[in-house]
């Protein structure tokens, strides 16, 4: 019989001591929060224990926290086809730290990875083609960073005259990551749409 999902989280932290620094079993889920030196070891031991055998990596997604030391969350989304159940992987860094590339055990891990790199700046070693992937080779900067501006840094326009793309500084004010929702043009002048409604008796 296959193990439960909390007594799975038991079965890792077990068989690998001091991978897994967190297991939290929520909402019909489990999320095992890794050392990031361990990462690799604890996703082939997932793959390959007979109680485990999560063979599909989903996806790897990243979380921001930028008043953390350590400030990313990486996560990998992790499926077993053969017990019918998911598991959620959480791993730490910083904008300095590296973390160990898994696409020798996991090819689709290739250009999720990329895409890691590319949004957050999380660098992965020992990845075999580490570059950017959704934004332009000469980007500038992380768009999922919470302290990247909305606007971006540059504008891209097509130029009528010169019959080429342009690419120029944004003129627009940068800090609009908490703007009253009433115009993202403009800051905040005076009490926002709907404060006189909080006022009344």
């Amino acid at each position: 019989m296959a193990l439960d999902l909390n007594a799975l989280g038991n079965h890792v932290a077990q068989a690998i001591p001091g991978a897994v620094l967190e297991q939290k079993y929520d909402r019909g889920e489990l999320t095992l929060t890794i050392a990031g030196e361990r990462l690799t070891e604890t996703i082939e031991f997932l793959r390959d224990d007979i109680e485990c055998e999560f063979r599909v990596l989903l996806d790897i997604c990243g979380v921001d926290w930028p008043k953390r030391a350590k400030r990313f969350d990486v996560i990998y989304h992790l499926l077993s086809l053969t017990k019918n159940r998911r598991i959620r992987v959480k791993v730490q860094t910083d904008e300095k730290t590296p973390l160990p590339s898994i696409v020798s055990l996991h090819a689709s891990a290739n250009w999720f990875e990329r895409e890691t790199f590319d949004m957050y700046g999380v660098v992965f070693s020992d990845h075999p083609d580490l570059r950017r992937i959704l934004t332009d080779y000469g980007f500038d900067g992380y768009p999922l960073r919470k302290d990247f501006p909305l606007t971006g840094f540059v504008e891209l326009r097509y130029d009528d005259e010169l019959k080429r793309v342009m690419y120029q500084p944004v003129q627009l004010v940068q800090e609009f990551r908490e703007f009253d929702f009433a115009s993202p043009w403009e800051g905040l002048r005076g009490a926002a749409i709907g404060d006189e409604k909080a006022t009344k008796a």
